[in-house]
Parts: C-alpha cells; sequence; structure tokens
C-alpha cells in the first residue's frame, strides 16, 4: 500500500510505440508513469499481454514503480503503434483484438482508503471491453475524473462510437485536457477556445487547453491561467500530454485537492503555478527520445 492517501489511477491501454525500435508506451501508461516520477501514487489500470512486447511493458511498469494492483494480463496480442516523422508526428495503428481492448472490471475498493482520481481516455476511452469498463468506472466514480481525449483521427474507424463513449464520460469529468487539435476534430464548427467555455457551461470544472509551441491555458473556477512553452530543443512530442496531465493531478493531489468540489477553492495563483509545473515538466519530456518523462528530482517546481 501506497503511503499516499490518494491514487492517481490512470486507466486505459498500453502498447508498444515503434520509434522506430519497440518502448512502452499508451497515453494512460505514460500518465500513470509521469505522476509516478512526480512522486504521486500512480496506479496503472488497464490489460496488459503476456507476450513479449507485454512482459517488455509490465516490466517498464514496475520498473518506474508504478501500482500495479488494477492491472490484468491477457494472451492477447499487443497492440502497436508505429510513431512516424513525415515530417508532423504521426502514429499507424496495428491492435485488432488486442489485450489493451479486454480489460474486464475496474473495482477501486483494491486501493482500500481514498478518494482516489480517475484518469482516462486516448484509445481506452472507445476501444472494446475496456470502452464500457472505464465509462462504467467514470459513471459511479465520486472522486476526481479527468478525460484527455487525446484523438487519433487515423485510427478511429467509426466517429459515433466514439463519440458515444465520450459523451458517457463528459457529464462526469471534472477535469479535461485537450489539444487544440483535439477540439478541432470533436467540435469542428466551432473555435477550440469556444469549446473550451462550452465544456464549462455544460458542467466541466476545469478545461487545460494545450496549444503545442504556445504554451497552455487552464480555465478554472477561479480564473484562467496560462503558462509559455519553454525555449528547448525538441526532440519529439511523444508523451509530452501524458505528462502534462501527469503533472497537473500530481499538483492536485499535492495539495489536497481529490474531490470535485474543492476545484471552486484552488487559487488563480495556485492555477498559475500548476500551470508552470506542467509545461516545465512538458518540456523535459520533449528534450528527449519517447515517452520519457521527468523525476520530481530533475524539475524546480515553485511551491503550491
Amino acid at each position: 500500500m501506497n503511503e499516499n492517501r490518494t491514487a492517481i489511477v490512470s486507466a486505459g491501454e498500453a502498447l508498444v510505440d515503434f520509434v522506430p525500435d519497440p518502448v512502452p508506451g499508451g497515453g494512460p501508461m505514460n500518465v500513470a508513469i509521469a505522476a509516478t516520477r512526480l512522486g504521486s501514487w500512480g496506479v496503472f489500470a488497464g490489460c496488459v499481454s503476456t507476450d513479449e512486447f507485454g512482459e517488455q511493458i509490465w516490466a517498464h511498469l514496475e520498473a518506474n514503480a508504478v501500482d500495479l494492483v488494477l492491472a490484468t494480463r491477457s494472451d492477447a496480442p499487443t497492440a502497436r503503434a508505429i510513431v512516424e516523422h513525415v515530417p508532423e508526428l504521426r502514429f499507424r495503428f496495428e491492435g485488432e483484438d488486442t489485450a489493451d481492448t479486454q480489460y474486464q472490471s475496474l473495482d477501486f475498493s483494491a486501493l482500500a482508503e481514498g478518494p482516489h482520481m480517475l484518469h482516462g481516455g486516448t484509445l481506452g476511452m472507445f476501444r472494446g471491453q475496456t470502452a464500457e469498463t472505464l465509462a462504467t468506472a467514470a459513471e459511479a466514480h465520486t472522486g476526481l475524473v479527468s478525460l484527455d481525449p487525446n484523438v487519433r483521427p487515423q485510427i478511429i474507424d467509426d466517429r459515433d462510437q466514439w463519440l458515444h463513449f465520450h459523451e458517457r464520460w463528459l457529464p462526469h469529468v471534472s477535469i479535461y485536457k485537450g489539444s487544440d487539435e483535439d477540439l478541432s476534430w470533436i467540435w469542428p464548427h466551432r473555435s477550440p477556445e469556444a469549446s473550451a467555455e462550452a465544456l464549462l457551461a455544460a458542467g466541466v470544472k476545469v478545461v487545460i487547453l494545450t496549444k503545442g509551441g504556445d504554451g497552455l491555458s487552464i480555465l478554472a473556477p477561479a480564473g484562467a491561467a496560462s503558462a509559455p512553452t519553454p525555449v528547448v530543443d525538441v526532440v519529439d512530442t511523444v508523451g509530452a500530454g501524458d505528462t502534462i496531465v501527469g503533472a497537473v493531478l500530481s499538483s492536485l493531489a499535492e495539495a489536497d485537492v481529490v474531490l470535485p468540489g474543492q476545484l471552486a477553492e484552488v487559487t488563480s495563483s495556485t492555477w498559475h503555478a500548476i500551470a508552470n509545473r506542467a509545461v516545465d515538466a512538458a518540456a523535459v519530456t520533449v528534450s528527449r527520445a519517447g515517452a520519457n518523462p521527468p523525476y520530481r528530482h530533475e524539475l524546480t517546481w515553485s511551491d503550491l
């Protein structure tokens, strides 16, 4: 049992990214690792294959001290994402009937005392049995629920199905992280900024809008906070958004903000500090290859 009372449960897929060699990846897995490296109780909830790549993923999670009490195994194959730079980042996906789609149940009682945070998104939100399991968990969860759709249009064969699961999550989401590209794909008839405002009007408490090299904005009850992207030599952007999520959730856990109603109590100055923490952490990730978020000791974070 982790000494921290609040777990950041990141639920969904773990897969391998070919960049070009196979390395463990997947948005939810990356968030769990980022949260753990930043000093939080990171938990991965998902189904991992027992094949060669699955063993590599499992060893990677263990090496990063991620809690695996909610993770399961399957002899189904590991999904594969081929990451290409042509010159923009592009993903090609191989993942029919893979282990990540076969997560059967998410039972928070295995974590004992809470409350705990639940994060989801990317592929786990809409693929296979996992999608139903996670939507059901989000609908029942009383702690903070975080969602990063992390849209991969080239993987989404059925837009209506994707929207169905997205809409099941939304009424229960307290923190919504989306890039300007994500929001433009989901709601093409309006600007990302207008979509962020619409999410707040619909009941989401906090929206984190990322804008690539232009930094990010956090829209919260206390007002808007923003942070510019630090100047770094970019190796690749894999895992940058996942690092931002891990940094924000870790910062909230550190501040003991773990229930939806507590978000209204977070001050504007705290949101500014969290925004700067998030971009600083992401700057480290993009400065090295693959989804390789920083450890807390690599960062100089201001106090909250």
